[in-house]
Formats: C-alpha cells, sequence, structure tokens
C-alpha cells in the first residue's frame, strides 16, 4: 500500500520538488482571472511564453458582439503572470473586427 505515494514522482516530471503550475494550468488560470477582472470571456490564446519574470500572454477577447459575427469587435490583450500564474497586469494592444485579417508585411 505504500508504494502508491512514491510512484508519483516519475522521469516525466522534469523538476519533482517544485510545485509551480505548468503551462496548461497557467493559461487555465490567466483566461479565468482576465475574465474575471474585465467580466468579457477570453475566446482563444494567441501567444504563451516564459520569461524570468513568470509568464507572459495574447488573449483574445469578445468586447462586443454583433449580428453578423464577422462584425463583431474582438480585442487583443497583453497579460503578464508571475512564476506561479497569478495575474500581475494586463492591457489592451489591439482592438479590430472578427471579420478583419491583419495586413502582412512586405517582404522584399
Amino acid at each position: 500500500m505504500s508504494n502508491t505515494s512514491s510512484t508519483s514522482n516519475t522521469s516525466d516530471s522534469p523538476k519533482p520538488d517544485d510545485d509551480r503550475p505548468g503551462p496548461m494550468q497557467v493559461l487555465r488560470h490567466a483566461r479565468a482571472q482576465l475574465a474575471e477582472l474585465t467580466g468579457m470571456a477570453p475566446e482563444s490564446v494567441s501567444s504563451f511564453e516564459q520569461t524570468e519574470n513568470g509568464w507572459t500572454l495574447e488573449v483574445e477577447v469578445l468586447e462586443v458582439a454583433r449580428v453578423p459575427d464577422t462584425m463583431s469587435l474582438l480585442a487583443s490583450y497583453q497579460v503578464e503572470l508571475d512564476p506561479e500564474g497569478e495575474l500581475t497586469g494586463y492591457r489592451r494592444v489591439r482592438r479590430y473586427e472578427r471579420g478583419r485579417a491583419d495586413p502582412h508585411p512586405r517582404r522584399g
């Protein structure tokens, strides 16, 4: 019976003594925190990066629903989190209609 507790630390865990959340836990918690603060539901995470100070995400949020849906207004929020996944700040970096694509930069 005592062997069941020793199986939780396997070679799949990079740092068994580190109890920090994993990337998926951070993403879920960040979306929930942003929704609670803004009152708007995040639709997707368009970028996600671990930094020296924690995590940086860019989250797409529906700001204004319109009919047809392609005319709805979305916004990208840059979200900063500490190493434990707690939100430390956010800001809107872009607002756009759902049906609009970003212009592609010319290369040459």
